[in-house]
């Protein structure tokens, strides 16, 4: 059993998301504070020449209040921030604030036209509204620059409240965002931890942001995979342990008579025969089963060189018609008789076939035809193994490949090897690069499999149909 060492201590996800999010609100909040800090400067500004515009309107319209604030503040010097300036109509100016009235300002109020500017006053410096009056001159107000300055400071410190409560809030989101993502993603954490010792049945809810309720569907087909391959280990085990045994059982009962001298004389040869039978037997599902070990390996080897299958065929061929011979089975081998070059692995190839051969010939009944095909077909060459056995149904096709299945399904039915042979040829055919197929009725009679190979190992067989 594989155990996962967890990593070294790490910043936890939730930590992680509540600093991002208040990171990035702090960052946002102090552009918009730099932007609004010099924005609040001109508004305040704007504010205060516009109160102090329409003040000066109101003024210049009412000439007794005008003139009762002016004899005012020139009997009381300084009584008001706020200063005024009378423009006569012959162009004199009069009142605290006739210095901050220059030639142009002057000259504008005399032409009917409304003045708003900056000056200096008593070495401050001010803001200057004025406006014409209904008798040809005009009204100037004057205010400190410096009340514009704490109408800004004002403006700024209504800011921070604001400001710490967008904070705060950006820390509260992020905290909920990061539960909201943490607590599928701990969840299946556990799970996956849980799977890697050994447990399965296990559910992950699929919860949360789309990617992660697909981690936790991934998690619940990894559990099934996990479940649905156990089951199949199992039950290769279980099947692995029924060929040993059996064997294994003949050897021990005819080596226990042949220590306990139940059996002697003439019969001493046949138990002799009996027990290399059940030996070799033995050896050819060790083989196969160390065969289908290799082809599982990341490291399987293919030595690719260019093959004539035409002639791999004929070879295999001059054996494979002795060995149907014994049997009384009728063979018989279609090849092209001409060169059919692949770059491939001819050794695996001719352990395809014979694996493909040996398995129908267990099959076929004494008389029955058993087929060895070839032939060009873009983009590769195509093998084929027939036989007039009792073929296959559409359920066995379906597991055909499968370790020990139809081993497990035909067992004292018909004859049966192994289990590991079919599933050795699929996946030797697809370190070969090619694809392997399985039909139920071969115009022999019996079953019929199709290998497909390219032309060269390292680019996968894709059947193109010839015009």
């Amino acid at each position: 059993m594989i155990t996962l060492r967890r990593p070294g201590r790490r910043s936890s996800l939730t930590g992680s998301i509540v600093l991002l999010t208040t990171a990035v609100a702090a960052v946002a909040v102090v552009l918009t504070g730099l932007f609004a800090w010099r924005v609040i400067r001109t508004n305040a500004e704007t504010q205060e020449r516009r109160q102090l515009s329409r003040q000066a309107e109101v003024l210049a319209r009412t000439p007794p209040l005008a003139a009762w604030m002016l004899d005012r503040q020139e009997r009381i010097a300084g009584a008001d921030d706020i200063r005024l300036a009378l423009v006569r109509p012959s162009g004199t100016v009069d009142g605290p604030a006739a210095d901050a009235v220059d030639a142009k300002s002057r000259k504008a109020l005399l032409s009917g036209e409304e003045l708003s500017a900056t000056a200096r006053l008593d070495g401050r410096e001010v803001l200057v509204e004025g406006a014409p009056t209904p008798t040809g001159g005009g009204l100037v107000l004057t205010q400190p620059m410096s009340a514009v300055d704490e109408a800004t400071d004002r403006m700024r410190g209504s800011l921070v409240l604001p400001f710490v409560l967008g904070l705060t809030g950006a820390a509260l989101a992020g905290a909920l965002l990061a539960r909201r993502l943490a607590r599928p993603l701990v969840s299946a954490a556990r799970t996956a931890h849980r799977l890697s010792q050994g447990e399965r049945g296990l559910t992950v809810p699929a919860e949360g942001p789309a990617e992660v309720a697909e981690l936790a569907g991934a998690l619940n087909l990894l559990d099934a995979a996990l479940t649905h391959s156990e089951d199949r280990q199992r039950e290769f085990l279980l099947s692995v342990s029924h060929e040993i045994r059996t064997p294994l059982t003949t050897a021990r009962g005819y080596a226990e008579a042949l220590a306990d001298e139940v059996v002697t004389g003439d019969e001493v040869p046949e138990a002799g025969r009996i027990l290399r039978g059940e030996i070799e037997r033995l050896e050819r599902f060790v083989g196969d089963l160390l065969a289908l070990a290799r082809l599982e390996a990341d490291d399987f080897r293919l030595d690719k060189d260019e093959v004539d299958l035409d002639a791999l065929v004929a070879e295999a061929a001059q054996a494979w018609s002795v060995r149907c011979a014994q049997h009384a089975v009728d063979f018989r081998v279609e090849r092209p008789a001409h060169p059919l070059p692949l770059i491939t692995d001819g050794f695996r190839v001719r352990q395809l076939v014979d694996g493909l051969a040996e398995n129908a010939l267990r099959v076929t009944p004494a008389g029955k035809p058993l087929v060895l095909a070839v032939r060009a077909e873009e983009p590769g060459a195509l093998l084929e193994v027939r036989d007039g056995g009792p073929g296959l149904t559409d359920d066995d096709i379906a597991v055909a490949f499968e370790r020990g299945a139809l081993t497990d399904r035909y067992r004292g039915i018909r004859p049966v090897g192994s289990g590991l042979g079919l599933a050795i040829a699929h996946r030797l055919t697809t370190r070969l690069g090619g694809t392997i197929t399985a039909s139920g009725r071969a115009p022999e009679g019996g079953a019929c499999f199709t290998v497909r190979l390219p032309s060269r190992p390292d680019t996968p067989y894709t059947h193109r149909t010839l015009p």
